[in-house]
């Protein structure tokens, strides 16, 4: 299985890394894709890339929650790091509305910034969306063409709202919000075909149950493949092979392509 969605290079994991790889590895997690978040998580993130080169693959971006006054220089840093070498995708961007709407005007600036990025240079975007999904799509549906893809990262919206993701050209990334009780993204996901999911975790953040609360890791990955495989009634093994490939499709397109179509440009 894949975790498209983990934070394995925070300080959370700082006294056990290594044995967390291990513990997913023997779980059934071969492969781990990195967000960023914004320039202090840089050099963390793309050392363990480094250090585990077949199993940890690096995004960039700049994280909603991190666009504050200085955002314009928070971006300049993304885009030199985008130019400077490859990435699988553009991410994690979107829009945070949840606790503080201060800078919810920068907030989409920076969204649609890096979505225009992303379509010039031809990668997927991985989008963080919380109290937002209206919002988000409807910039989406104004960026459209046919190179803007990508994954809606924690889902956990309404069934019409996945068929909407869906009819964009987009993936629903599922975590472990999808063992919480009462959430109600099991019915939801009754009505989504696993051809357009893939797993996430999201760790050290949102552990799915029975561990709820405490800080999640790749290891419980399997934990909601089998919550997703219930609910669609399929086999666990065959939900992780549709989502891995699912996951394939989105990130292992050559990117190394991308400083030749990306001309120098003020911000």
């Amino acid at each position: 299985m894949i975790d498209t969605h983990t934070h394995l290079y925070l300080k959370e994991f700082d006294h056990d890394r290594q044995e967390i790889l291990e513990r997913a590895t023997q779980n059934g997690v071969e492969q781990f894709y990195l967000p960023n978040i914004d320039s202090t998580t840089i050099e963390a993130m793309l050392d363990m890339e480094a250090s585990h080169p077949q199993q940890c693959v690096a995004m960039m971006g700049l994280h909603p929650c991190s666009v504050r006054e200085n955002y314009r220089e928070e971006l300049a840093i993304v885009k030199d790091w985008l130019w400077k070498r490859p990435f699988c995708a553009v991410g994690e961007i979107g829009l945070d509305l949840h606790w503080d709407t201060t800078f919810a005007e920068e907030q989409k600036a920076a969204f649609r910034t890096q979505i225009g990025w992303a379509k010039k240079l031809d990668l997927p975007i991985v989008i963080h969306s919380r109290k937002a999904t209206d919002e988000i799509l409807e910039i989406l549906k104004e960026e459209k063409e046919d190179r803007l893809r990508g994954i809606f990262h924690c889902f956990g919206g309404t069934a019409k709202q996945a068929n909407e993701i869906i009819s964009l050209g987009f993936y629903l990334g599922i975590g472990g919000v999808l063992t919480f009780k009462n959430a109600g993204l099991d019915a939801t996901m009754k009505s989504v075909p696993p051809d357009y999911v893939v797993l996430e975790t999201d760790s050290p953040y949102l552990a799915p149950v029975p561990h709820r609360g405490k800080r999640n890791e790749s290891a419980y990955l399997p934990l909601i493949a089998k919550k997703l495989a219930e609910v669609k009634g399929l086999d666990i093994k065959e939900i992780g092979a549709i989502t891995s490939a699912n996951a394939r499709k989105i990130f292992e397109k050559d990117a190394a392509h991308a400083s030749t179509i990306f001309s120098s440009k003020s911000i």
